[in-house]
């Protein structure tokens, strides 16, 4: 059995907090590594202390069904288009070597993880039954049938969530535009896909303010500058 060691310089201090929060892809082989360093098995045992203890120091919020769905879609969603796209996509290359100035120290760590917990139970109470709630119905292409969609505006934030929607031709991404008054459609980074029932849902990005419609139009994945094909979608908004 090989002796732990402790090395305060390791350089894989820095997967301590994703794999307390199971964000960590080589979750395995990190279990094994902990079993060798004091370092790394410190830094675990400490940030999961953290984890264990955020969720009671928070309100207890209960989700609202309406919340439950819109993010399971979106996961789904997330996962077909990732799906879709190849395995490879979301992987980013080990790096033999890590940038010390990038490290993540333990109380960095554990500041993230409680900022994490409390934009959940802020997002949570924000979308509570009792939260103001607007919702505009979109208007659909008439080449699209028994498609919907809406537009979901509370407070400052927008989500659009769609339904029956077909998946986009291959190769390409629903992408999502902002029309003020004469100016042309602005791009937004709001990139999504639907799931195989044809659900899926995206956050609108900025402000709606002076918003006159919002569009969704079939870009080449990755998105688009300029619209390169009709609007699908479009979400007419009052003055």
């Amino acid at each position: 059995m090989s002796s732990r060691y402790h090395d305060s310089d390791c350089d894989y201090s820095v997967d301590a907090a994703p794999y307390v929060l199971g964000a960590l892809e080589e979750s395995e082989s990190y279990r094994e590594h902990l079993t060798e360093c004091a370092t790394c098995s410190s830094q675990v045992a400490e940030l999961q202390l953290v984890v264990d203890t955020l969720p009671t120091s928070v309100p207890q919020v209960t989700a609202p069904a309406a919340l439950r769905h819109r993010v399971l879609a979106s996961v789904r969603s997330e996962a077909e288009l990732l799906n879709a796209a190849g395995s490879h996509i979301d992987r980013a290359p080990r790096r033999l070597e890590r940038w010390r100035s990038r490290r993540i120290s333990l109380a960095g760590a554990a500041v993230a993880i409680a900022v994490t917990v409390a934009a959940a139970v802020a997002i949570t109470t924000g979308l509570s039954p009792g939260a103001h709630e607007r919702v505009t119905s979109a208007q659909v292409a008439p080449s699209i049938r028994g498609a919907h969609a809406s537009l979901r505006q509370t407070g400052a934030r927008a989500e659009l969530e769609v339904s029956d929607m077909p998946q986009p031709p291959a190769g390409d991404i629903y992408e999502v535009w902002l029309s003020r008054r004469s100016a042309s459609p602005q791009p937004t980074d709001a990139l999504f896909g639907v799931t195989s029932s044809g659900r899926g849902s995206v956050n609108v990005p900025g402000s709606l303010h002076g918003v006159q419609e919002v569009l969704v139009t079939s870009e080449p994945r990755g998105g688009s500058l300029h619209p390169t094909t009709p609007a699908v979608l479009h979400v007419v908004l009052s003055a």
